[in-house]
């Protein structure tokens, strides 16, 4: 992928996200007001989480598919709510144990790799996030993990010829990060967990 093609990429991912952000708060919102009216119950607590997913799904998709600036800086407080909300009732724990602030670009790479490791973790499991002393480790944990070799081979080797899915798209885009940011990384893949580190 040129780098032009990979901008056009992100900017579209940031347009959608731009465009959902707005509905899913005014359905919130509406739910609001309904709920001060009294009206509730099992339906409006289901659409309640529902809107609350898609907001934490929405939140997540910008910083990982969406336009990242170096000058553009998050804090653990951001990063970790925004995992918290995504997060929140499934299966797969993700703790962020980032000190410190990171770059728009940094995190947008970590996002995408958190979403390769959740591939392997349909059971469920645990990702850290560590870094420290610009060295990175994104660590995924589970009783039982499936992988796809084919996949993150192309972590190491981007220019490994493969057919991705829809499902599989950021298996495409972390190396394009990766190599965006001069980057490269080291995959560690046992039973029970993958290691990545850069």
């Amino acid at each position: 992928m040129t780098k032009n093609a990979h901008d056009l990429t992100a900017l579209l991912g940031s347009r959608i996200c731009h465009d959902l952000i707005s509905p899913l708060g005014a359905i919130g919102n509406g739910l609001e007001l309904l709920s001060m009216t009294g009206a509730g119950g099992a339906e409006m607590s289901l659409i309640a989480e529902s809107v609350a997913n898609a907001n934490a799904r929405v939140r997540f998709y910008r910083i990982a598919y969406g336009a990242s600036s170096s000058d553009q800086a998050m804090g653990r407080t951001e990063v970790s709510g925004i995992l918290d909300d995504i997060t929140r009732g499934g299966r797969v724990k993700i703790a962020w144990n980032c000190s410190g602030p990171v770059s728009r670009p940094e995190a947008k790479l970590a996002f995408l790799l958190i979403q390769c490791l959740e591939t392997a973790m349909p059971y469920g499991g645990e990702i850290v996030v560590t870094s420290q002393d610009g060295t990175w480790r994104i660590h995924g944990l589970a009783e039982k993990l499936k992988v796809m070799p084919e996949l993150w081979d192309r972590l190491t080797s981007p220019s490994a010829d493969l057919d991705i899915t829809p499902a599989q798209v950021q298996f495409a885009l972390a190396p394009e990060m990766m190599d965006s940011l001069g980057l490269t990384a080291e995959v560690q893949i046992r039973d029970r967990d993958i290691l990545v580190s850069y």
